[in-house]
């Protein structure tokens, strides 16, 4: 497999010309993080150098409130999370995602800014704002919404150690599933894909997308 536009076989070797930029996006319990670990260590088995990262990020000071956020350790309101969410992007892009583009790498995220659209419109956040405040940053070349009903998500999540984080409730997760449905529409390069099958099935449909798109 080669990534048209971003890499190049020259004399059975590959030749980095530039970087790619892939998201996986969807309700807490889909998927997204083992599908985006699948791709990563496909990619690398076949020869590409790629990192695979994460929002909020876990070593920011704005990425280590965010997460005492989620986990109900303290109490803040809708806009300030996401002013916190929009500085530890920014933080994440300048630090980690853009130097490794410029190094010719795939970088794979598990969540971005489409995280922030989602899970801050079903908060209350005025939606226009929310894109305001997050239209300075990078479009991925392709980004993964996994589609996964609320109540499965729940079934999944519970199989988990821990405690419930802030968003994983059926109700709320619905109303962020309204909002993520609509993203293929109103971006360029995102792809919903059935979340809902095997694990193995569901990256079938990945790698099916990503070599369509390279």
């Amino acid at each position: 497999m080669v990534l048209k536009g971003a890499f190049m076989v020259l004399k059975g070797t590959f030749m980095v010309l530039k970087g790619a930029f892939i998201v996986f996006e969807g309700l807490d319990g889909s998927g997204q993080s083992t599908e985006a670990k699948l791709l990563r260590d496909f990619l690398t088995e076949l020869g590409f150098k790629v990192v695979l990262t994460k929002e909020p990020t876990l070593d920011s000071e704005s990425g280590k409130k965010i997460r005492k956020v989620l986990n109900k350790k303290i109490k803040m309101r809708p806009e300030e999370l996401q002013n916190l969410f929009t500085k530890d992007r920014r933080e994440h892009l300048k630090k980690t995602i853009i130097p490794v583009l410029k190094q010719g790498k795939i970088i794979i995220s598990d969540r971005y800014l489409f995280s922030s659209l989602a899970y801050g419109a079903a908060s209350g956040v005025n939606s226009n704002w929310l894109i305001k405040i997050n239209k300075n940053f990078l479009l991925p070349d392709l980004t993964f919404i996994l589609k996964v009903s609320p109540q499965i998500c729940l079934k999944r999540i519970k199989k988990r150690a821990g405690k419930r984080t802030f968003f994983e409730e059926e109700k709320k997760l619905a109303k962020v599933w309204q909002v993520y449905k609509t993203f293929p529409k109103k971006f360029k390069n995102v792809k919903l894909i059935n979340g809902e099958k095997t694990v193995k099935q569901v990256f079938s449909q990945v790698k099916r997308l990503f070599s369509l798109k390279f």
